[in-house]
């Protein structure tokens, strides 16, 4: 089936199944962001928009993006500039794997709530699976970056 959708702001052409995952078909496009860790919704390593919306891209049929627009962390590199490195200054990054999806999930939150609470941080992140720092990290990394930005450091 030939399907047709945005990509990172380009047009995108693909042949596929219709029912091949769209994390495959973004990984053979080279999206290297986008990383799977469980094939069962339960990791959020294959987070990326889709019409800006978060989105787990294993469960999302390539043939539901039929005209929409999917963006990947590589897409959004100017946004998350801006507060990877206070994640990273808090421990949180150890092995990276999980780094992008917290990173498109805490883009998605902060676009959503630009201030929100450390509670609304946990709840928001809570489908992101790290296993090496505990998630504390994170969380100290997205409020150091939210009182920078206060402070008009960010």
């Amino acid at each position: 089936m030939k399907i047709d959708f945005i990509l990172n702001k380009r047009a995108v052409t693909v042949e596929e199944s219709p029912d091949t995952p769209l994390l495959d078909v973004l990984r053979a496009l080279g999206m290297k962001s986008v990383k799977c860790g469980c094939e069962n919704t339960v990791c959020g390593l294959c987070t990326v928009f889709m019409d800006d919306k978060p989105v787990l891209s294993c469960s999302v049929p390539v043939a539901r993006v039929e005209g929409r627009t999917v963006t990947t962390l590589e897409g959004l590199q100017e946004e998350a500039e801006a507060f990877v490195g206070f994640i990273a200054d808090q421990g949180a990054d150890q092995c990276g794997f999980c780094n992008p999806g917290y990173v498109m999930n805490t883009i998605a939150l902060l676009r959503e709530n630009p201030d929100p609470t450390d509670d609304e941080i946990r709840a928001y992140l809570a489908g992101n699976l790290c296993r090496c720092s505990g998630y504390e990290g994170q969380l100290r990394g997205i409020r150091a970056f939210l009182n920078a930005k206060k402070e008009g450091k960010a």
